[in-house]
């Protein structure tokens, strides 16, 4: 992309970020975070429009004043350019590359959280409807070495098993949220981690149900019990087995129908 050039009668303003610092402490991470900005990404061959919540950081040596943060908020916005490629998990390494050169800086990290929408098709009536999921993706390079993360929170429907095996008739279910952080050693779709989160649960979510679909889900989630624990040892199985991920971390929440609380889970593995 063409970088927009300063306008001479700029030119002599005195730099004061570029000013010498005698404090001798070096920043680890500055920059700008709470930014909201519209971006497309690219999973795979689908390309989503969503408006991300954004957080840019460099890293600043003892001996600089400051960071220049208008030029942090110029990448966002050379990202939401109609005829910007969309940003990507393999993008990713790239955007915080131009960052650092663009700041002169030995290091810098981005974090781009957004809603992410799938068009869900009902098991029986196959009415179409959108579901929208939480996604939070992070890079950060620093002295050469690259690592990024990916998070995905996907709600689903559990059913209790205890309470399917004790009682006469019926079972307490509730929805709950799996989440997903993985650490790719290659790129990895946004859609196959929501994949494995939903086909781990006693029965996916659907936007829109009708009679038939919702009888559906109500006998699939009945057919299929989940603890909190067999939600992440379900997830993790599947990671475990998996050479793309260097390191995950699985958490479920169960928002409890017969309780004023939560039952809470969590595996991690390889950070």
């Amino acid at each position: 992309m063409n970088r927009p050039e300063t306008p001479n009668h700029l030119l002599s303003i005195p730099d004061v970020q570029s000013s010498r610092d005698e404090r001798r402490l070096a920043i680890d991470r500055v920059g700008i975070k709470g930014l909201r900005y519209p971006l497309s990404f690219a999973d795979g061959d689908q390309v989503h429009r969503t408006i991300a919540t954004c957080a840019v950081y460099v890293e600043l040596p003892e001996e600089q004043k400051g960071t220049h943060m208008s030029r942090l908020v110029a990448l966002l916005e050379e990202r939401a350019a109609p005829d910007a490629e969309p940003l990507s998990v393999a993008g990713l390494r790239g955007f915080v590359e131009e960052l650092v050169l663009r700041l002169g800086a030995p290091g810098g990290s981005v974090e781009i959280a957004f809603p992410f929408f799938v068009r869900k098709t009902a098991p029986v009536s196959g009415v179409a409807s959108l579901l929208d999921y939480d996604v939070r993706l992070t890079a950060k390079l620093a002295h050469g070495d690259y690592a990024s993360t990916i998070c995905v929170s996907a709600p689903v429907t559990s059913l209790c098993p205890c309470s399917k095996e004790i009682s006469a008739y019926g079972a307490h279910n509730q929805r709950s949220l799996v989440t997903i952080t993985v650490r790719p050693r290659v790129p990895v779709r946004v859609a196959e981690l929501l994949r494995i989160a939903e086909d781990e649960a006693s029965c996916e979510l659907y936007g829109i149900l009708k009679r038939a679909d919702e009888k559906y889900v109500t006998e699939r989630a009945y057919d299929n019990p989940r603890f909190v624990e067999d939600l992440v040892r379900g997830v993790a199985s599947r990671l475990s087995d998996d050479d793309r991920f260097a390191a995950f971390t699985v958490e479920a929440e169960n928002f409890e129908s017969i309780h004023n609380h939560s039952a809470y889970a969590r595996i991690a593995r390889g950070w």
